[in-house]
Order: structure tokens, then C-alpha cells, then sequence
């Protein structure tokens, strides 16, 4: 008995030179826990989800003073021209509330489909 502990301590220490049998185990038990124990046991350890911002809306400068937003295709709504041009108003209230759209034009893909919009505001003075 006085043996088996005596091994189970050497274990512990980790005691055994490289080569030695009761090294390899050793090694073999940590690889497994590694590789396997993933799959039996929950760790609890996932990242968490962070909710992703709804809508996206870059603002940059235009070379006349004013400012060009290009707002994410997914968050304005409409069919018609004032239906968009009220959904871009909304969306980009969200950032400037007293905001003021000069133009706006729809960025499309290589398939067509609306991606974007870019949006010119007037310089204030």
C-alpha cells in the first residue's frame, strides 16, 4: 500500500524523468483531459454574446464642410422615395436629431441589390 501512495505522490510531483513509463502516462492522462473532457464536460466558459449594434450609421466629412452618412441598407424601410427619404430622417435622428438630408443615393452591389445609402448634409453655418 505504502508503494502505491508513494507512486500517486510521485504523480503529484511529477517526479519521473522523461522516457519512463509512468511519465508517459502521465502525459497521455493530460492530452486526454484535454481533448475529451471538452466534450463531457460543460467549463460554463463561453464567451458572451454581445448584441450587435442595430443600426449602422458612419459619418464622415465632405470636402464642401458638410457631412456624407452612409447608413446600413437593413435599417431603412420603403418602397417609395419619401418613404426612404423618411426612414434615413429616422434612422439618422438616432445620431444628429435636428439633421437636415440633401441628397441621398443608393449604394448597390455587383447583384443589384442595395447595400447602402449615402446621405449628404448641408453645411451648417
Amino acid at each position: 500500500m505504502k508503494k502505491f501512495w508513494s507512486t500517486i505522490a510521485s504523480y503529484i510531483w511529477w517526479t519521473y524523468p522523461r522516457g519512463n513509463v509512468h511519465y508517459d502516462v502521465m502525459v497521455t492522462l493530460i492530452l486526454a483531459f484535454i481533448f475529451l473532457a471538452p466534450l463531457k464536460i460543460n467549463f460554463k466558459d463561453k464567451p458572451q454574446e454581445r448584441p450587435q449594434h442595430p443600426i449602422l450609421v458612419v459619418v464622415s466629412s465632405d470636402a464642401g464642410g458638410g457631412l456624407v452618412y452612409r447608413v446600413d441598407a437593413g435599417a431603412v424601410h420603403g418602397s417609395s422615395d419619401a418613404q426612404v427619404r423618411d426612414s434615413l430622417l429616422s434612422v439618422m435622428g438616432q445620431v444628429n436629431p435636428d439633421v437636415e438630408i440633401a441628397r441621398w443615393e443608393a449604394v448597390k452591389d455587383i447583384k443589384g441589390r442595395v447595400t447602402e445609402y449615402k446621405v449628404w448634409v448641408p453645411a451648417r453655418p
